[in-house]
């Protein structure tokens, strides 16, 4: 009788506990999405979107001529990002690249979406269902020649431009301005010479 009813006071606290981590579980869960998203769509310290963005300038194909490594673009060269008008009213973004080991040319679709005004270089982009990071313009060639382009923190950064290469001028301003916002520019992998 003893054992009987020590089991049952440990079914009970043991009852009570998962049900109350259930419900503190269930809420951390609904917040942590919630928290991530956030996070990934905010802005490195110092990176300010440009403004007067236009849109339609910005669409059409760019060429990567430099970027910081990481996962989903490693070991692909001759990178290329093209940007076309969605039904929606956002953005297409069809990124491709050729694998430099298989000569494979891979491709990835995208959608963007602007976080706040349409004229401010701060969008949005998902590659994978409702996971968004943030894509900022912070420098823009007056002719939509070149775009210095930054993720939600100092690990992604991009330089952009229309032609397969930009001037040494291009290149030296993206450095110098890249490392004064805190970017490692000496981890920087260049396409092009």
């Amino acid at each position: 009788m003893k054992q009987c009813k020590q089991d049952r006071w440990s079914y009970w606290v043991v009852s009570r506990f998962a049900k109350r981590w259930r419900s503190l579980g269930a809420g951390l869960c609904a917040l942590l999405p919630a928290l991530l998203l956030v996070g990934c769509t905010g802005m490195p310290d110092g990176v300010k979107p440009v403004g007067n963005f236009d849109a339609e300038r910005y669409l059409g194909k760019w060429h990567e001529i430099a970027r910081l490594d990481h996962g989903f673009e490693r070991d692909l060269i001759d990178v290329t990002a093209e940007y076309s008008r969605r039904d929606d009213g956002g953005i297409r973004v069809l990124n491709s690249g050729t694998d430099r080991f298989s000569g494979e040319r891979k491709q990835a679709e995208g959608k963007a979406y602007f976080m706040g005004d349409s004229d401010v270089g701060h969008l949005k982009v998902s590659f994978f269902g409702p996971f968004y990071g943030s894509y900022i313009v912070f420098e823009l060639g007056d002719n939509y020649d070149y775009a210095f382009v930054s993720g939600f923190n100092t690990s992604y950064l991009w330089l952009l431009a229309r032609e397969p290469s930009v001037s040494e001028v291009v290149k030296q301003r993206f450095i110098e301005r890249a490392t004064a916002l805190g970017f490692d520019t000496g981890e920087l992998i260049w396409l092009t010479d």
